[in-house]
Formats: structure tokens, sequence, C-alpha cells
């Protein structure tokens, strides 16, 4: 069989679309993805993945020639099955267009006969979107993936003159969908202090959008500014090399997991009980005292605007969450060494 995944368009939830690779290659499925550029050069890292075919297409554009010129290019490869994982009508257009015969999505915006292979959506028994994901290929969830290139890796280093001598704290500041999900650029500062005197590197990682939390970080200890400097793709291989992860609930915190490294994930807005890093070393990070009764609110920005959700998480109270997952122990006289 050949099978068509039909990517979203978000980068956290491209990744978590990696969730029904396996159980497709289980039963013998060439496995092909339908993704616009951005996700297409994530698709393109997952294991089991023969190809991925890109789709020009905008956020909120119907871009109703491109997805002519996709089906067409599509139609060439005689898929059997489109996984269709976006809700919207304009993701189930160029499979329809591409006239494969079987094609399954949940039930979305008015796009009977575009989608013939209809699924009601549980979210009670499937609370996860990994879930829902996988469900759509009747196979069951496993940990999303990627391969970093390793050659890759080595030249990026080389280029930005980074290097590997001692314990890396990559800093992810940024979260795509909007403020309510940002944790304080200044208690990412005070985080980057704290790891720095431990003795490690830290870079910042992440969008032109995210420089001015990446200078406040910097500011406040020394600390490497990446952002805005490397590709989605460079970003996969850069993270590849840190000993420990700390990110807001944002597609750079699923990638990082699908890399299962050391994960601390940041939740306050947003419910890790439906998006969660799925890594062995993964810890989501919430406010000690509890959830406030706002939170979750899924907002882009806070409705109440103090961020008490997100405030409430202290640095140290992440730092120390770091240090219990053994990526590095602080030694005598502040020096710090790979804990695994």
């Amino acid at each position: 069989m050949k099978a068509l995944v039909v990517a979203p368009s978000w980068v956290g939830d491209t990744v978590m679309a990696h969730t029904l690779v396996p159980g497709l290659a289980a039963r013998g499925a060439e496995i092909h993805f339908l993704a616009p550029p951005g996700a297409a050069s994530l698709t393109g890292r997952m294991p089991g993945v023969k190809e991925t075919h890109r789709i020009n297409t905008r956020h909120g554009h119907l871009d109703w020639g491109e997805r002519r010129a996709a089906a067409r290019r599509l139609r060439r490869h005689g898929f059997d099955q489109a996984v269709v994982l976006p809700g919207s009508l304009k993701a189930a257009l160029t499979p329809w267009l591409a006239g494969i015969p079987r094609r399954t999505g949940f039930r979305g915006e008015a796009r009977f006969g575009l989608i013939n292979d209809m699924r009601p959506l549980d979210e009670r028994a499937l609370p996860r979107l990994v879930d829902r994901f996988a469900a759509l290929a009747d196979t069951t969830p496993a940990p999303p993936r990627l391969r970093p290139d390793h050659a890759a890796r080595r030249r990026l280093l080389e280029e930005l003159g980074l290097e590997l001598g001692r314990p890396v704290v990559a800093l992810c500041p940024g979260a795509e969908f909007g403020g309510a999900k940002r944790w304080p650029a200044g208690h990412f500062a005070r985080l980057a202090a704290h790891c720095a005197k431990a003795g490690a590197a830290v870079w910042v990682l992440g969008g032109e959008s995210d420089h001015a939390a990446a200078k406040t970080i910097a500011a406040g200890a020394p600390a490497v500014d990446l952002t805005g400097r490397t590709q989605l793709a460079q970003a996969v291989d850069l993270l590849s090399a840190a000993s420990v992860v700390v990110a807001n609930d944002s597609g750079l915190m699923h990638v990082a997991a699908a890399l299962d490294l050391p994960v601390l994930a940041l939740f306050g807005s947003s419910s890790a009980a439906f998006t969660p890093p799925l890594a062995a070393r993964a810890v989501v990070v919430e406010r000690q005292a509890g959830r406030l009764p706002c939170s979750p609110c899924f907002a882009r920005e806070c409705p109440l605007g103090h961020l008490d959700c997100l405030r409430g998480i202290t640095p140290r109270q992440v730092f120390d969450e770091m240090l219990a997952l053994g990526v590095f122990e602080v030694c005598a006289g502040g020096t710090a060494r790979h804990g695994g």
C-alpha cells in the first residue's frame, strides 16, 4: 500500500504526525508526506518516510492553482490512501484532486465528499493529539522521532564557532502561537545564570521574533544568541548536540522530544495532557502551587494580563529539575560534568 500523509502546518503538530508512521510501516506501507515548505524540512528527517512532496500554500489562503498543480504531481504516484491530519476543507482538497481513492480524516469543516472515509472524533477516547493522528491510520501511537544530520551538525558547529567540551543547555524562549505560552525572558535569563555558574554552555535558539528575548537572556548571563541564524532543519541538528533543552510548549519543544533529549517543558496556558513532550527524559514543569483556575485557557495572549501560570514557575525550580535529570552535576568549585 502507498499512503500519503497530509501534514499540519504548525511545527509541533508536524513533529507529532510521525506517531503514525511506525504502525503504517509495520503493515508494509510505503509512506509519503505532503507538507508546506517549513514542515517539509522536518518530514524529511523522519524515519520510515519514503518521500516528502512540497506544497507551497500560505496559511489562510486557498491557493487553488498550487493545490491543483500538487495534485497533478501526486497523481503519478498512484497512492491508495491519504490520511488527512488537519481538519480544514483546504487540507482535503489536494488528495481529492489527485484522485486518491481512500481519503481518511476526522469530520471537519464542510468536507463531505472530499473525505470519503470520515471518522467521528471521540475526544475522551483520544485525549492526546498523537492518539488522534494514530487513530486515523488505525494504529497505536508511537513516540515521534527525528534524525539529526551529524555531518551537517559538525559543519554548523564550526561555522557558528560552537564547541562541545562541556554540557550544553539549549534555551528556546519562543512560541509561535502567542505570548501566553512564553515563559518571561527575565526568568530565562536567571536560569541561564544558574547554568553558566554550574559550568554549562548556554545556547538560545529560535526565530527572528525571539531575538529580543535572546538579548535579555544574554544580558544577564554568558549565552550564545543563535536566534534567527538557523533554518529549521539546522535547529534540529544543533538541538541534537544539547545536554538538555528548556522550552515553552512550542515546536522546538516537540523537536527536542523527537530527538529523545532530556527536555524541560514549561506549561501554563496550554495542557500537557493534550500535547506532552514524548521523550524518555521529558519533564513537564508547571507552577509548584498548582494550576490557576484560569489555566489552561488556550489563549494566544493572557486574557487577564498577568501570565501568572508561567510567572509562577521560578528559574530555581527549573534548574532543580535540570539537576534531578542528571544531565550534569554541580561539582565542588562550580564546575560541571556530563551525568548521562
